[in-house]
């Protein structure tokens, strides 16, 4: 029994002095990185879209009879400077105006209930200026295809007018609104050649403050105000643009 304990026991000594060593040992990714944006570059871009609908007894869903027409358009240049190496510090600025003018539209929710909508005019004007900071990263050993993350902080404001009805029985409402955004939102950056690139971002995670006032008829005054947070992926904040590295 002496015997196979002298045998076994110093077997079994160096089966975990290699591990107990191993453990001490510093763990290495070795994942290579190369500089995506150098220091020293000036980033400018600009993302610009518009969108424009007109319907004519157009029917959707539990909507009959729709006929008007919409628009909406926004515009939000940007520029950021390159502090070191793929990280750099900047703003945005965002414009955008919408329009509806709905002639008249029914809602039909059953045989005995439906509703009529006549005359309804919106038009909106809201604006923001946003400072961000971004840290780019190359995808393995690429310099045209990178990613970034954006964060984010945006202050905004804007004014919106309803009407409804015609003649004696129009009515309105007036608003006024401002709103705080802290956000982050990652996006995929495409070199075309040294100088430009394409751009797509969007919202994933973010917290909102918004406060309204509204006066209607000139008369009646209320006020309401919100706050959210999220973590998910926003679509409705996906954006495309054309940045120029310089």
């Amino acid at each position: 029994m002496n015997k196979i304990l002298k045998i076994v026991i110093p077997v079994i000594l160096l089966a975990l002095v290699p591990f107990g060593a191993r453990a001490q040992e510093d763990f290495k990714r070795e994942i290579e990185s190369v500089v995506f944006v150098p220091k020293g570059q000036f980033v400018a871009g600009i993302s610009v879209s518009y969108d424009q609908s007109n319907q004519n007894k157009y029917q959707f869903l539990v909507f009959e009879g729709i006929s008007g027409d919409t628009y909406s358009f926004k515009v939000s240049p940007m520029v950021c400077y390159i502090v070191k190496d793929d990280l750099g510090v900047g703003g945005k600025f965002a414009y955008s105006r919408s329009l509806t003018k709905l002639e008249s539209a029914d809602i039909v929710l059953g045989a005995d209930n439906e509703f009529n909508v006549e005359n309804l005019y919106q038009l909106s004007h809201n604006y923001s200026a946003m400072a961000i900071m971004r840290n780019y990263f190359s995808i393995g050993r690429s310099k045209r295809f990178g990613f970034f993350n954006e964060v984010q902080l945006q202050l905004g404001g804007g004014q919106s007018k309803l009407m409804k009805g015609k003649h004696e029985e129009l009515t309105g409402s007036y608003e006024r609104n401002f709103s705080l955004n802290v956000g982050i939102a990652p996006g995929l950056c495409v070199f075309l050649n040294n100088y430009s690139a394409l751009e797509v971002n969007v919202g994933v995670l973010g917290f909102k403050y918004t406060d309204t006032k509204q006066i209607s008829d000139r008369i009646y005054v209320s006020k309401r105000n919100s706050k959210s947070a999220n973590f998910r992926i926003n679509l409705f904040s996906i954006s495309f643009g054309v940045a120029f590295y310089l």
